[in-house]
């Protein structure tokens, strides 16, 4: 058993209390929706949030939830408190404060920190950045930052910014190419549009494909990637990614090692302003999606379901879409999607975060300025 795994368990021991003394605030919101494996309910745990953009549940049960102005909400039992300790961060458009994961063994004293990524200013511009703070009473402590990608540029588009946990303790971080030059996510020499690959002080992992390449950085893992906002790291290790193409297109990718996904050169998206293609459907030396979002999803929270409160799910993939307001679920054999099912349609509106916690419920935020926290609860079929 792996670091990683025997963490989760002793969280999940920890929550399975925790979840019953923060229930008491809940409302539910939708008593019952059929599914095809699973029927549930939607229960809000918490309202007025502004534009948050991730959830990590801390081992007594309280959550915190990222708000893309640059706040860090403290959420316990419905109650909703602002930490200080912030990083200062760049909230222009889509930038701002964004993912927030928990160190893999936060708990035992020595690594109790929050990874937190933003949109940080400076040199005419912003840039993805990550740093990590402690929480000690109702601050953010200690905060250092560990990373920033090596160029600043106009501000306001594609950070992609999502974090997800190797098993052997490093760290994936996704950085969107800035929505201006495309062709940024076709240089290995320009963290822009790639996947990084990085030790949990943010220095570049070891044996990562470009490391030692005059042309390419150390800390690139894939490239040609547009903006990643989802990102699991599956119990087999495995990296899927949910990617914003432009209009149609958005991709679901499983991500190697020194692969190029292909935007702009490969893509089945087309532009904004007409129907012409971006690129070409497929292009050699480059790899397709595994699958390919219905419509115009706008892919944002991933998560993999391997909980024993929806034992039929396990192993699926939870893909959350802003402007479908859908959640999907995707049935994953050997690294393909061989079947799906809408499990949200306009119920929350735009879905921004999907985090399965360690005390194995799915937790959802949406995307508004009086956003909510909310919980999927598997009830009895009637």
């Amino acid at each position: 058993m792996t670091v990683f795994q025997s963490c989760r368990r002793w969280l999940a021991a920890l929550l399975i209390g925790a979840a019953a003394v923060s229930a008491g605030a809940s409302e539910v919101v939708e008593e019952h929706i059929d599914s095809r494996e699973h029927d549930f309910r939607i229960v809000k745990l918490a309202s007025g949030l502004h534009h948050p953009w991730a959830v990590a549940q801390l081992p007594d049960g309280r959550f915190l939830v990222s708000e893309r102005r640059g706040r860090v909400a403290l959420v316990d039992g419905g109650r909703v408190q602002y930490l200080d300790g912030a990083p200062e961060v760049s909230a222009v458009g889509q930038g701002g404060l964004l993912d927030l994961v928990l160190h893999p063994q936060y708990g035992d004293g020595e690594h109790d920190w929050i990874y937190l990524t933003y949109a940080r200013a400076g040199d005419g511009g912003d840039a993805t950045a990550m740093g990590r703070a402690k929480l000690q009473g109702n601050a953010l402590v200690d905060f250092e930052e560990l990373f920033v990608q090596d160029r600043f540029s106009q501000p306001g588009r594609h950070y992609g910014s999502r974090l997800a946990w190797r098993q052997d303790g490093s760290l994936m971080m996704t950085v969107g190419e800035r929505g201006v030059e495309r062709m940024r996510a076709q240089d290995t020499g320009d963290h822009a549009g790639s996947v990084l690959h990085l030790t949990e002080t943010g220095a570049a992992a070891p044996g990562n494909p470009f490391a030692g390449d005059e042309k390419g950085l150390d800390e690139i893992y894939s490239y040609g990637n547009r903006n990643i906002q989802g990102l699991v790291v599956d119990a087999d290790d495995r990296i899927w990614a949910s990617e914003h193409a432009a209009r149609g297109g958005d991709e679901l990718n499983l991500i190697r090692p020194g692969v190029n996904y292909g935007w702009p050169l490969a893509t089945r998206s087309k532009e904004y302003s007409s129907e012409d293609p971006i690129g070409d459907e497929s292009r050699s030396g480059t790899r397709d999606a595994v699958f390919y979002y219905p419509g115009r999803f706008a892919p944002s929270g991933l998560a993999q379901a391997d909980s024993e409160r929806f034992p039929a799910w396990q192993g699926n993939l939870l893909a959350g879409g802003l402007l479908s307001e859908k959640l999907l679920r995707l049935v994953i054999r050997a690294g393909e999607v061989v079947g799906s099912e809408t499990l949200l349609d306009g119920e929350l509106g735009r879905i921004r975060d999907v985090h399965q916690a360690a005390d194995g419920y799915v937790y959802l935020l949406n995307d508004a300025g009086d956003a909510g926290l909310y919980r999927l609860e598997p009830v009895e079929s009637p």
